[in-house]
């Protein structure tokens, strides 16, 4: 049995509404109108243990809602979720034991404590066996690089730093799985690399089970095998990101430089996304014409000094796949 099963997943807000003006702040103490919001509808997937899943899409596509339903946050509206054999919303304290949930906008440690404090009294709340505890202290302390913060309070971290201790703080007491929403917003590049470098090792050295949120399309490159596409609360593609890849965008770019002035090229299937003074950038899709014979059919005419092909970058697959689903930046995330 997969470790994370979702079935025909459904979640239905309610929102007040009223008519603006002070007529209509008066009607809505009377008569308060409501609409339904549906955050999710419909989403099943599995999950088995050991995969890392990046889960992605707009704004307001209801990633955030699946965190919250699967780590106990929320109650569904209806369809039936087991994490690790638990109903989360059901179970809540045997399964927060065995999850490890870090949010990137909202903090687990206490404000005005120092790290070390914020992490002995997360011991006790999830009756960490004192000896593993400090064991596994230690242990993520030299990992996530925290010994000279640990004296400090949460106040005075950077935001590299804090989500470091927040990282660890989610581990300290050995979950099974980690739910990470949105781990590296807001983080200078130093940062997002250590904190990829460490979900990385977690997942493939300890055998941890990943579901990953976020915005950040570097994560979802650098991390997730396996890539769900959300939107509107309904789920659009579940699969390798190298399918997703091929079934919206298989164009490859070769970029060209000259020995003399870049010519003007009129080949089939070849587009000219950018032209310079000795350089091309060319648009093409290789099931149409082979690199090898591109390459060759430009250098048998033209003085070639340098060539390479890159991948479309990740960013403008995701784009063009949402402007395929009609996807578009909408109402902050439920």
């Amino acid at each position: 049995m997969p470790q994370i099963l979702v079935e025909a997943l459904a979640k239905t807000y309610r929102v007040a509404e009223r008519a603006p003006g002070l007529a209509g702040a008066l009607r809505g103490l009377v008569w308060r109108q409501w609409r339904p919001v549906h955050a999710l509808v419909d989403v099943s997937f599995s999950l088995e243990a050991g995969e890392l899943l990046a889960f992605i899409g707009p704004n307001g596509a209801g990633k955030s809602t699946t965190v919250k339903i699967l780590s106990g946050i929320l109650r569904p509206s209806s369809g039936r979720v087991e994490v690790g054999g638990l109903v989360p919303y059901e179970d809540r304290i045997r399964h927060v034991a065995r999850i490890g949930v870090v949010f990137g906008q909202r903090s687990q440690l206490w404000w005005d404590l120092p790290i070390v404090d914020g992490f002995d009294l997360l011991a006790d709340i999830y009756r960490v066996e004192p000896a593993r505890y400090r064991q596994r202290r230690d242990e993520l302390v030299a990992m996530l690089r925290l010994e000279p913060l640990l004296a400090q309070p949460v106040r005075q971290l950077s935001l590299g730093q804090r989500m470091r201790a927040e990282f660890a703080a989610a581990l300290l007491h050995d979950p099974d799985i980690l739910f990470l929403d949105e781990p590296t917003i807001g983080l200078d590049a130093p940062s997002k690399l250590a904190v990829r470098d460490f979900v990385r090792r977690l997942n493939r050295e300890r055998g941890v089970t990943v579901l990953l949120t976020t915005h950040d399309m570097q994560d979802v490159e650098a991390l997730a095998e396996r890539v769900i596409v959300i939107g509107q609360g309904r789920l659009l593609a579940d699969g390798p990101f190298a399918s997703l890849r091929a079934g919206v965008l298989a164009e490859r770019r070769l970029h060209i430089d000259f020995a003399g002035p870049a010519p003007t090229l009129d080949l089939p299937g070849v587009t000219v996304r950018v032209g310079g003074e000795r350089s091309l950038e060319l648009a093409f899709d290789p099931a149409k014409i082979p690199t090898p014979k591109l390459i060759a059919a430009i250098a048998t005419q033209h003085a070639v000094e340098d060539v390479h092909v890159d991948e479309v970058a990740i960013e403008e697959v995701i784009t063009r796949f949402y402007e395929l689903h009609a996807l578009t930046e909408g109402a902050p995330e439920a």
